[in-house]
């Protein structure tokens, strides 16, 4: 018995190496990475300085220098990586470049020797592992890559006319063309595989089993999910026994839905358009249609918790190209962390690069020195905070809730936290927001994570925020929360007050409150039950009292 129970230990703890569930990934945050422009080897002979977005080339970032450089992405808090493929991508030199970026496979079976040995990415693995953080890899099955369409077969991992289908121009839109038919086009054919097939749904099968276990991957981002049949993802993801993420691109909520249980979770494409809406400047400031896709997606998705939340990647403008205000990126950004999700950051969105499309929004990060900007002080106090919630309390399986909101500001509560966001930006504002019934105590001190600084609930569990130093976001924590702890350590006290998976002493908050429209006209005010805030409107400027 004693032999039994020692082999079924080993054989469990050898199937965790390789196999991090969804549950596993929901607690994490994700630091996604183009290979080739990350960082530069050390001893590197390249110059630094050569590397041009626009010629659409290798610039010399490998697997080890990724792992040279990991104390950059963990010192900002984060405990996952998601990379660029890492199988083999055709050599020709295309209309549109080179394949620096790995998404131009032809072979799956091999790996891709631009960015390492098998033995350099297995290091990078294992010290990631090391270091207690997951590796995601972005993995193309729906197509490989040929300069013509009319292929040679025998270059690919599938080497008959009859693993693909016949050659048609995607027509976007029509679901059935979607998953038919080609992308690309005539001079860079994605040539799509016929995943009807038994045959390549076994191979695919065994492929990635042996890939995942070989290789000791933690995740899979799955390119072009939804050109994909749905059916044909759970023997997919099951065969690989890790938690599979699925790009379905597009702002259609039930469209990204209806791939959360063929997938285990799918990027969140209508919640990234409706923060662009709601918080870029200059922009449209949309708060209304947040809400409104936050209520949608309440109803549409199994798990929220598992959805990834991008403000950028690869396929997309930078935040910053069309969006010239810090704060307002930081405000959305932290929604992303502070809401239900996954929060995901694309490398260089710390660095406020401004690149506006494919290929100048995949640029070298070492230019950058990897400085310590404001974003990556946000980026790491977002994750300081979320990873102590996470590791101390039950905040992460608590429902994000939007409790109010105005044109101007949302308070988003999840747990004993509350977040208040603005979109009025960096310029000073004679503009607040506020709140009556936030669930608090009056006189509950409160403590806003980012200036360190309290802030006491007022009469019938009020919270007014100004503005008139510009538009800051603001999370909200109880005191006891992070006392004792380096989140703030101004903090009072030494000893951490938290509960193991339960409340904060001596923070006291309903769950259910009702939202309002929060307006700043008094003529609008809104009575809650028997519960009331007085006003004085005193020249524009709203007081509670």
């Amino acid at each position: 018995m004693k032999l039994f129970a020692t082999a079924t230990l080993f054989t469990l703890a050898a199937a965790r190496a390789f196999a991090a569930t969804a549950d596993e990934w929901r607690s994490r945050s994700i630091y996604q990475i183009i290979t080739d422009r990350f960082a530069l080897p050390q001893g590197s002979k390249v110059d630094p300085s050569a590397c041009n977005p626009l010629d659409q080339t290798w610039c010399g970032g490998t697997w080890s220098s990724i792992r040279e450089n990991l104390d950059y992405i963990q010192d900002m808090g984060f405990t996952a990586i998601w990379i660029s493929p890492v199988h083999h991508n055709i050599e020709e030199h295309t209309a549109y470049g080179d394949a620096y970026h790995g998404y131009w496979i032809d072979d799956i079976s091999k790996l891709n020797p631009r960015f390492g040995t098998p033995d350099d990415l297995k290091a990078l693995v294992k010290e990631l592992h090391r270091r207690d953080m997951y590796i995601m890899v972005d993995i193309v099955v729906n197509n490989v890559v040929a300069t013509t369409t009319k292929p040679d077969f025998s270059k690919f991992f599938f080497k008959d006319a009859a693993d693909y289908h016949p050659y048609c121009p995607v027509e976007y839109g029509n679901p059935e063309s979607e998953q038919q038919c080609w992308m690309g086009d005539e001079k860079v054919a994605l040539v799509d595989v016929n995943t009807e097939s038994d045959k390549v749904v076994q191979a695919y099968s065994t492929w990635i089993t042996d890939f995942v276990k070989e290789y000791d991957i933690d995740g899979l981002r799955i390119d072009a999910a939804k050109h994909v049949r749905k059916d044909f993802w759970p023997g997919f993801c099951g065969a690989a026994g890790v938690f599979c993420i699925g790009e379905v691109f597009g702002d259609s909520i039930d469209t990204a839905a209806s791939y959360q249980g063929p997938l285990d979770s799918v990027l969140n494409f209508p919640m990234y358009s409706a923060l662009r809406e709601a918080f870029a400047v200059p922009g449209d400031l949309n708060m209304t249609g947040l809400v409104s896709v936050f209520d949608q997606s309440k109803k549409a998705f199994s798990d929220l918790g598992l959805l990834g939340n991008f403000l950028e990647n690869h396929d997309l403008p930078r935040w910053s190209n069309f969006s010239s205000d810090p704060q307002s990126k930081w405000n959305a950004m932290t929604f992303n962390f502070m809401s239900d999700g996954i929060p995901i950051v694309y490398y260089g969105q710390e660095q406020d690069f401004v690149g506006i499309h494919d290929p100048v929004n995949r640029e070298p990060l070492w230019p950058s020195g990897y400085n310590k900007t404001g974003t990556v002080e946000v980026a790491a106090k977002l994750n300081q905070i979320r990873n102590h919630l996470i590791d101390k309390s039950d905040w992460l399986t608590q429902k994000a809730e939007i409790i109010s909101y105005s044109k101007e500001s949302l308070f988003l509560a999840k747990g004993y936290v509350i977040t208040v966001l603005t979109n009025v930006g960096s310029p000073p504002a004679n503009v607040s927001a506020s709140m009556l019934n936030t669930g608090f105590q009056p006189y509950q001190q409160m403590i806003d994570i980012f200036t360190c600084k309290p802030i006491i609930v007022g009469s019938h569990g009020s919270l007014y925020i100004d503005y008139f130093k510009g538009g800051k976001p603001t999370v909200l924590v109880p005191e006891p929360y992070i006392r004792g702890t380096k989140i703030c350590s101004s903090s009072d006290g030494t000893a951490n007050a938290l509960e193991s998976k339960g409340r904060a002493n001596g923070a006291t908050r309903r769950f259910g409150t009702p939202r309002f429209f929060s307006s700043f006209i008094p003529e609008t005010l809104v009575g809650l039950g028997a519960l009331f805030a007085f006003l004085v409107w005193d020249g524009g400027k709203m007081m509670l009292l």
